[in-house]
């Protein structure tokens, strides 16, 4: 693989941090601002719509220009966002500063995979998507627990300052791995922007899009939730959430890296056999969760089958959406976010339930058999790649 997607994967992992690192900080910042906890939580909310609204958006002002100048310009809002996140004593300030920050990250991912992916033989694009979804991975692994352990000690603020500054290497990563000025495919004549955005029309294209949300939409909905789960159904204590989290981190290290070859060559494989054991490991979890041994070995199991699973899906967007060469990108960053937007929103309805702590597993092995139930009869249409297509 390039060095570049390696540079590129540098930003994710940025971007991927200050995705998540919310989960521990909330309280902090309602103190400090003088908000309730409730209104804090709408930060998370902010950056989901924004990296849904800001993928097509970013994408679409973004198509005719240069890569690098791009992805560069993409690092330095997100980075001045962080910056001004930090500094401000203001709530409203705070909220649009994570807007705009999610508009940056969504016109980077966006642009990143469509690079990406153009860096790389045409059917090595999954094995290119791994290494960019591995900075995500290792956000997970690394920055999430890290930002935490910095919030507690100097404060949520020290997290955005952190974050900005990560975006320096990344700046310069991409500076020097991506090639400057536009590519042979920028300077081609491409097609048109009603083109690109008709290719929204292919059954193959929304199907793989549906399928990549679901699957999103379930890993997101449990990993939201986890911590009250380790705390109070398995009776451990607040440490052991962040050693859950590093092991579903590790664990979706694990599921996309082993997945990136496989959802070139055999995508059908992964589906077929990941699918219902992601099913079954939602339900076991669920039934389970109670029991700290299970727990710790299933969190695992479930990051590793759900980035294999969930990379090959956005993969196949990338392979349906071949005829949208600048906004293809945007499509497959959707698809992620709506599930990442989607999914908490329904753990959180299951909390007030008589399944209490445990409805976000249910709410995942939910969302996983209708992804199962409507993939498992089209398997060799999800598939099939462009050059066997039947389907119009």
């Amino acid at each position: 693989m390039p060095l570049a997607l390696y540079l590129l994967a540098m930003a994710v992992f940025a971007m991927g941090t200050s995705e998540f690192m919310l989960a521990g900080l909330v309280p902090d910042i309602a103190s400090d601002l003088d908000v309730t906890v409730g209104t804090a939580g709408t930060l998370t909310s902010a950056f989901a719509i924004g990296m849904i609204v800001g993928a097509p958006l970013m994408a679409v002002l973004a198509r005719n220009w240069p890569a690098r100048s791009s992805l560069l310009g993409f690092v330095l809002v997100f980075l001045a966002a962080h910056a001004m996140g930090a500094a401000t004593s203001n709530f409203p300030v705070l909220f649009a500063t994570r807007v705009v920050a999610a508009l940056a990250n969504a016109g980077f991912l966006a642009v990143a995979m469509t690079a990406g992916a153009a860096l790389v033989l045409p059917d090595k694009k999954g094995r290119a998507l791994a290494v960019l979804l591995s900075g995500t991975t290792v956000a997970t692994i690394a920055g999430v627990p890290g930002g935490a352990v910095l919030g507690t000690f100097l404060g949520w603020r020290a997290t955005f300052w952190a974050v900005a500054a990560l975006c320096l290497p990344a700046a310069i990563g991409v500076l020097t791995g991506i090639p400057a000025g536009p590519t042979e495919a920028d300077e081609s004549e491409g097609p048109t922007l009603r083109a690109e955005l008709a290719q929204l029309k292919r059954p193959r294209l929304l199907l793989a899009m549906l399928l990549g949300a679901l699957v999103n939409a379930a890993t997101f909905a449990s990993f939201t939730f986890l911590a009250p789960v380790v705390t109070d159904t398995a009776g451990l204590g607040e440490l052991w959430v962040s050693v859950t989290l590093v092991l579903f981190g590790v664990g979706s290290f694990v599921g996309v890296t082993a997945a990136g070859r496989l959802s070139d060559q055999r995508p059908g494989l992964v589906l077929a056999v990941g699918g219902p054991l992601l099913l079954i490991g939602w339900l076991a979890l669920a039934l389970l969760a109670d029991k700290p041994v299970a727990l710790l070995a299933l969190v695992f199991v479930q990051g590793a089958l759900s980035f294999a699973l969930g990379s090959t899906l956005i993969t196949r967007v990338l392979y349906e959406a071949a005829g949208a060469p600048t906004m293809a990108g945007s499509y497959a960053t959707a698809a992620l976010n709506v599930g990442a937007a989607f999914g908490p929103l329904v753990a959180a309805a299951t909390l007030g339930s008589t399944v209490g702590d445990l409805g976000p597993l249910w709410t995942s092995g939910f969302l996983v058999a209708v992804a199962l139930l409507i993939a498992l009869p089209l398997r060799t249409v999800v598939a099939a790649s462009r050059s066997t297509e039947v389907l119009p």
